[in-house]
């Protein structure tokens, strides 16, 4: 009931403000017409009306009334520069504490206790650096004094920082509204205006952005580096940790604009995705589904045959496909492209001192005036009771270990449900193995919607996998050769006897052993960056798996381009990584590709949405490949169609989901799908047909009776 009566009380002296006309006072045309009146209160009662001047500026502050700026220069031409910057000074800050101790009172619990998942990130950063954050924002007077105000209340930020902090950086934008209100006060006709004085104050209002932008950037890099001797000269201009996607992807754009540019890579170029991830695993898928097409040849008018083939040549052909791919991403390659390779082991000795534990012996010390980590992730394992004694394989050493088998593993157990262990999954099951799949969530490819992940699951269930959701792995046991996992449901535990086990429940930064924790660089479950890639220290950059927020190739190459860019050109100008359309494909049969939105995504953001969905089987190439399993699924603005996210499952789903990609990334809508001739027929055309069932729910029906009525009037 307080908060309702002060709620009350606040609108009431606002409703009042608005109903009396009391913010014409407050206007520039109010401020003129006034002024001499105010110089003669001011002359007959100096301290009365600076007083009740001050008051005022509160009162109008802490109720986020309209007019701060107004009454800014009011300062000005009444007191005089110093009197009026320091009542202004006063006053504003008291002003905004008042209405930050408001909204902290009445909304701050309901926000947080509503919001609070949402907002812990923003919290705490505030936590941590919430006064820096803070005297930023006050600096730059392009953001609106009373917002900030309300949304840091919403905060755990202390209401003394509030105070000082908003003092110290409101008072550069204060001298200078109010050095323009000391020449407002002295114009005598328009001529006025064009005083230099007066020119010099709203130029310092225009830059004032730039200005403070920059002295937030000289005052961050010196509390940063103050503990280090930054080197005069520079061996490199850069140097990149890492050999995969997203440090060779740097390396090239350093190389081809002529910078000198060292990338240091331990193991082999290529990175995880080449060597053990998104190459071998696409070869593997390709093999097995070879393989179930056999099983199942009747479908397309042939005989089915039981495959036989040799798991050692199909492991075989895994490595084939990686050798001749490696060529693209070879040492050789990029030394030809004018990058510097050095095979080693890199560690930050300070931010621009790079140190290498060469391969073939030996150190070697480099420094460079900007760096980039791309050092990748590597295969959660979970700390699983007895998981070391049964031995368990992961993506990293799956192919070579596998290649030495003369035949798949016959009972195969594959922790994870997510994309890497749904894929593998299916693919050991369609090449003969009996696969388990253990996912301790209620359902396998939990991230996507739920009709996807059941589509998925009666698919890889057909082919053999055994997939038990809702189960939670709790040891492993070994009793002579017989290996067991054991898994818990609803407290009842199951027993799985096991030849092979395989661990797919995630993937982890590596940030261990490069130095990061000597120089106090942040990380979290990856190292934490600004919106420009950059690090704690603005000339470390970070990219890749090890930076997040997603964990896919061609994200790796995308940040890339911006770390690169900003490490090499970032004095005159750096760009924000752009993460406003990023797709992404799993690889079982069928296929499942998504970008942007899903429904599940919208649903737990509150975003409105409307949804048209097209079936595969419907389509005449579907049908024409006995492949009409699956959907395009789109989502839109409601009443638009501004695309908000699509989902395809299907064969080619990763090809097809390219289309949506361009469309969204240039802001076309369906109606532009529509409206583009697609080959008939092809895969292509289910876009096209999705976009036409938006068109058809959004049929102007009364603009369409009327036509029905002319057509009818034309046949006479």
């Amino acid at each position: 009931m307080k908060k309702i009566g002060l709620l009350v009380l606040i609108a009431a002296i606002i409703a009042g403000f608005f109903y009396f006309d009391l913010h014409q006072l407050l206007t520039l045309d109010g401020l003129k017409s006034g002024l001499t009146q105010f110089e003669e209160w001011r002359s007959a009662s100096p301290v009365l009306v600076t007083g009740g001047f001050l008051l005022l500026y509160v009162a109008v502050t802490a109720l986020s009334l309209p007019g701060a700026v107004i009454m800014t220069l009011a300062a000005g031409a009444l007191f005089g520069l110093v009197l009026g910057t320091v009542i202004v000074s006063f006053a504003s800050s008291i002003g905004a504490t008042l209405a930050f101790l408001a909204s902290r009172y009445l909304l701050q619990s309901t926000v947080q206790k509503r919001f609070g998942d949402r907002l812990k990130a923003f919290n705490e950063g505030v936590e941590k650096d919430g006064a820096f954050y803070l005297f930023t924002l006050r600096l730059v007077p392009v953001f609106p004094f009373f917002l900030i105000n309300l949304v840091m209340g919403l905060t755990k930020l202390r209401a003394f920082t509030f105070y000082w902090a908003s003092q110290l950086g409101m008072l550069v934008g204060t001298v200078i509204y109010v050095n323009a209100g000391t020449q407002l006060g002295q114009l005598e006709s328009l001529s006025g205006i064009l005083s230099p004085s007066l020119l010099f104050s709203f130029v310092l209002l225009g830059v004032l952005p730039l200005i403070a932008k920059k002295i937030v950037e000289i005052i961050k890099a010196r509390r940063v580096y103050k503990n280090f001797t930054k080197p005069k000269t520079f061996d490199r201009n850069l140097i990149v940790i890492g050999g995969g996607a997203g440090g060779l992807v740097s390396a090239y754009i350093a190389a081809a604009v002529k910078a000198k540019v060292t990338l240091i890579e331990a193991n082999k170029m290529g990175g995880d995705c080449l060597n053990y991830g998104c190459i071998p695993s696409k070869a593997l898928i390709k093999s097995a589904k070879v393989a179930q097409q056999m099983r199942h040849a009747e479908k397309y008018g042939l005989n089915s045959a039981e495959p036989t083939f040799s798991f050692k040549k199909v492991m075989e052909r895994v490595h084939d496909v990686i050798s001749k791919i490696e060529p693209h991403d070879s040492v050789e390659r990029y030394t030809e492209l004018g990058v510097d390779v050095v095979q080693g082991y890199a560690k930050l000795i300070d931010p621009w001192t790079v140190e290498i534990q060469l391969n073939d012996g030996g150190t070697q010390r480099l420094t460079a005036r900007s760096i980039v980590l791309a050092t990748g992730a590597r295969p959660f394992v979970p700390d699983l009771p007895g998981l070391n004694d049964v031995g368990y394989y992961t993506s990293d050493n799956l192919w070579e270990e596998f290649a030495k088998f003369d035949e798949p593993p016959k009972r195969l157990v594959v922790l994870g449900g997510g994309p890497i262990g749904s894929e593998l999954a299916q693919s050991f099951a369609r090449l003969g193995s009996n696969v388990t799949q253990v996912e301790r969530a209620t359902r396998i490819m939990a991230r996507e919607d739920e009709e996807v992940s059941e589509l998925v699951q009666e698919s890889m269930r057909s082919d053999g996998v055994t997939i038990l959701t809702s189960h939670n792995a709790i040891r492993c046991e070994k009793e002579g050769d017989v290996k067991r996992l054991i898994v818990e449901k609803d407290g009842v535990e199951t027993v799985i006897e096991f030849d092979a086990l395989l661990c797919a429940v995630g993937r982890q930064a590596r940030l261990e052993g490069y130095g990061l924790e000597n120089l106090g660089v942040e990380t979290n479950r990856n190292i934490v960056t600004n919106d420009y890639l950059e690090t704690l220290f603005p000339n470390i950059f970070a990219v890749g798996d090890v930076a997040g927020p997603y964990q896919f190739t061609h994200v790796a190459a995308h940040q890339a381009w911006f770390a690169a860019v900003n490490a090499l050109f970032g004095t005159f100008k750096k760009f924000r990584a752009d993460y406003r359309v990023i797709p992404w494909a799993t690889f079982v049969d069928p296929e499942v590709a998504r970008v942007g939105l899903s429904e599940q995504d919208a649903k737990e953001q509150g975003i409105a949405y409307e949804m048209v969905r097209y079936g595969l089987d419907d389509l005449d190439r579907a049908i024409a490949e006995s492949a009409t399993a699956g959907f395009v699924k789109v989502l839109t603005v409601p009443g638009k169609d501004k695309i908000l996210g699509v989902t395809i499952v299907g064969e080619h789903s990763g090809e097809l989901l390219a289309e949506f990609v361009l469309a969204m990334k240039h802001g076309l809508g369906l109606n532009k799908i529509l409206g583009t001739i697609h080959t008939y027929p092809t895969w292509a055309e289910s876009n096209k047909y999705a976009a036409g069932e938006w068109k058809r729910a959004h049929t102007p029906e009364r603009i369409l009776g009327w036509v029905e009525k002319y057509h009818t009037w034309r046949r006479g």
